[in-house]
């Protein structure tokens, strides 16, 4: 449960850093890239066995690791797309609500149990998210803007649903740092072509806060996929439970945070959804 809650405390801290970026003017996208070189950097030095180069290249998740790294790049560029296009609280939405299919995953391919409790739990999680990423002023077209969200909730999905499955069939319990670290590190070689290409194209321009900002960032994003990977192998929780519990409670603590800390305004709804999100990781966990 330890690892659960540090994962979910690493994965808010992200989005508290995003909105610091925000206000301290730090290049968003050269942060990211430089976030991955420093997450990769930490799960080499985590990795307490000697690292072999044509071990890791043919190991059964090397190519996993090389798919989930350009998720991680074309998915979170997805979601500054809908952010941008039909509001943050949409592309909120869009990514926690994908907690449905790693959870229909883990309930169809691993049995895991799926009781009346925890069926209500996980249903009771799903209008928690939306309750309180929800703004009154939100605007989405539901003709025009749907293809991005859908995308967002896809991606996102297929990345808990693609980490799970390379955790339980092909990771041995010691090789979660170096695994980590190769899925950072091939966001990072991707994230660095989309730089080049930009430098290429003339609309580069180095941010030097992005190197600092990149450096905490990435320390963060490691120990929030780390931790979740660490929660997966515990067999007390089921992981359909542990990424309802996760997704619901990132987004309860961030909702908590941006009100605390950033002076955010909480609506009615959102007190709601906070109030729906602990009923149903109670109800998830006691299940």
């Amino acid at each position: 449960m330890i690892y659960l809650l540090l994962s979910i405390l690493a994965s808010t801290i992200i989005i508290v850093l995003f909105k610091f970026f925000e206000r301290f003017k730090v290049n968003t996208l050269q942060a990211i890239v430089f976030n991955y070189y420093s997450a990769f950097l930490c799960g080499v030095l985590l990795y307490n066995a000697p690292i072999d180069i044509s071990h890791i290249t043919t190991s059964v998740w090397f190519y996993g690791a090389i798919a989930l790294g350009f998720l991680f790049i074309l998915i979170f560029n997805l979601m500054a797309l809908t952010a941008q296009r039909n509001g943050l609280s949409v592309a909120s939405v869009a990514a926690k609500m994908s907690v449905v299919i790693p959870i229909i995953f883990g309930i169809m391919v691993y049995k895991e149990q799926a009781g009346f409790q925890k069926i209500i739990g996980i249903l009771l999680a799903l209008v928690a998210v939306y309750l309180t990423a929800v703004k009154p002023n939100s605007k989405f077209n539901l003709k025009s803007g749907l293809l991005l969200p859908f995308a967002v909730f896809l991606g996102s999905g297929v990345i808990d649903t693609s980490v799970k499955y390379i955790e339980t069939t092909y990771l041995a319990e010691n090789g979660i740092p170096i695994f980590s670290a190769t899925i950072f590190g091939c966001a990072a070689i991707i994230g660095s072509l989309i730089l080049m290409i930009k430098a290429f194209n003339n609309t580069f321009k180095f941010c030097a806060k992005s190197l600092l900002g990149g450096l905490v960032l990435g320390i963060v994003n490691y120990g929030s996929i780390y931790y979740l990977l660490k929660a997966l192998q515990y067999e007390g929780l089921e992981s359909s439970s542990i990424f309802t519990v996760n997704n619901v409670a990132i987004v309860m603590l961030s909702t908590i945070v941006g009100l605390v800390l950033f002076k955010e305004h909480i609506f009615k709804k959102n007190w709601i959804g906070i109030a729906f999100a602990i009923i149903s990781i109670l109800l998830v966990t006691l299940a």
